[in-house]
């Protein structure tokens, strides 16, 4: 007997709005007033990811976004927990403190990479990410660990207190985009396999977009939540925001898919 079908979370990212917020200085457009319009539209979630730079999303729009989505919608706090505090970024977890997202997902990026584009590295990172994990626990939020689409071996994630991993689709994407992504999705698939059987959920995200998110989520079906932002603003240009919304989300809640 087939489980019940779940319709996959779509949260939305909304950096690029505060990027073309910052390149001019001011309040607009603002993050909240995206996020908003998103919500109302049906997404399931706001996603974030703030960095120590500012040059995006920072910490003021954090706690406003969390104030929107408390009681309506998943909150998801992207970052590297290993950067450190410095003026006017607090720390991801002490933002994760004060702000209670929903989810943190933590994401091994560096100050100077542009986005993320690897995943942790379990076997050298394992030890250190045990006790970040933990503080981030008790502050009731869900933990997602980001990792490269191919990794099986995911029982150190479980074992050090991760309740998901975030597969990391940016490859997939290209793939996708050069016209060959079956070796991609059969590496998203096994990571996704390898996780149900540690006992862990399945988040995706990284260059999902509504030419190739169908693709994805019927060869991985087991995804409970993908975070979008890049492409999902690039559409919206063109479409309206809600409407583009409202797009993705006939994607992510059509179903059943295969298994």
């Amino acid at each position: 007997m087939q489980p019940p079908f779940r319709a996959t979370v779509l949260s939305v990212n909304v950096n690029k709005v505060a990027v073309l917020r910052n390149s001019r200085g001011g309040q607009l457009p603002a993050p909240l007033a995206a996020a908003r319009v998103c919500l109302d539209a049906g997404a399931g979630g706001i996603t974030v990811h703030p960095r120590p730079d500012r040059r995006h999303i920072v910490a003021e729009d954090v706690r406003a976004l969390a104030a929107l989505c408390h009681g309506r919608a998943e909150f998801n706090i992207e970052g590297n927990p290993f950067a450190p505090p410095r003026a006017g970024y607090p720390g991801l977890i002490e933002l994760v403190r004060e702000t209670r997202p929903d989810q943190c997902t933590l994401v091994p990026d560096s100050d100077s990479q542009i986005t993320s584009d690897h995943g942790f590295d379990l076997a050298r990172d394992a030890d250190r990410l045990r006790p970040l994990i933990a503080e981030l626990k008790t502050c009731g939020c869900r933990v997602s660990l980001f990792i490269d689409a191919g990794t099986t071996d995911l029982a150190a994630a479980a074992a050090i207190g991760a309740d998901r991993v975030e597969i990391y689709t940016g490859p997939f994407a290209e793939a996708f985009e050069a016209g060959d992504a079956a070796s991609a999705l059969a590496a998203c698939r096994a990571t996704a396999d390898a996780a149900l059987a540690a006992g862990l959920g399945v988040n995706a995200g990284h260059d999902l977009a509504q030419d190739n998110l169908a693709a994805f989520l019927d060869a991985v079906p087991a995804v409970a939540e993908v975070s979008i932002g890049h492409a999902l603003f690039g559409e919206a240009l063109y479409d309206g925001l809600a409407e583009t919304v409202r797009r993705y989300l006939a994607i992510t809640q059509r179903g059943p898919r295969q298994s």
